[in-house]
């Protein structure tokens, strides 16, 4: 389970340069918007860019406490219901991105997930294993830990997309506010 720690870095999925269209106040009093998804733990934030800052969607941004290059200030955490149509259909493909770049920290899941309860294991968590599978990759982990998700996708062949799993698994633990465990999120 991830600690509660502050997102360094986000990728954008939307930007809003005239602020959000559904806001009250008049446009010329409206602050620009931005929405990413932190690249550690995958929250959902509204930023702020700088005057004049060149953002883009998949652009990488920082946000630690650091001088910041584009976004001026965080403004708030959002939930997945706050996206807009735009980030939500950006939020998969970003997830994605992220998985495949850090992807030693995806496969060290599958070599160091343990028992949840004596009956649930961490690995139920991703859709698709069931007991039967998640027997396989203790077995297989046992023998030899894992290096990438082409190794484990060739010694367990019934396992042909193991990022495709873990992107799901975060996006639900994103999109249900009511997911019970958060393995790559933090709630």
């Amino acid at each position: 389970m991830k600690t509660e720690r502050k997102e360094e870095n986000a990728v954008v999925i939307d930007v809003l340069p005239m602020g959000y269209v559904s806001e009250q106040r008049p446009a010329y009093k409206r602050e620009p918007v931005v929405q990413a998804v932190g690249v550690d733990q995958f929250k959902l934030l509204e930023l702020v860019p700088k005057q004049g800052a060149d953002i883009q969607i998949y652009d990488r941004v920082y946000i630690g406490d650091a001088e910041r290059e584009k976004i001026e200030r965080v403004k708030r955490r959002i939930s997945y219901e706050d996206l807009t149509a735009t980030a939500k259909l950006e939020l998969p493909f970003v997830i994605e991105q992220i998985v495949g770049e850090n992807e030693q920290r995806f496969v060290d899941f599958f070599n160091k997930s343990v028992p949840i309860t004596p009956k649930f294991h961490m690995l139920h968590l991703l859709p698709g294993i069931g007991k039967k599978l998640m027997w396989e990759v203790l077995e297989q982990r046992e023998k030899k830990p894992f290096e990438s998700f082409a190794d484990i996708s060739g010694r367990i062949k019934s396992l042909p997309h193991p990022s495709r799993m873990i992107v799901s698994r975060i996006l639900r633990e994103i999109e249900d506010p009511d997911e019970k465990y958060h393995v790559f999120t933090s709630r």
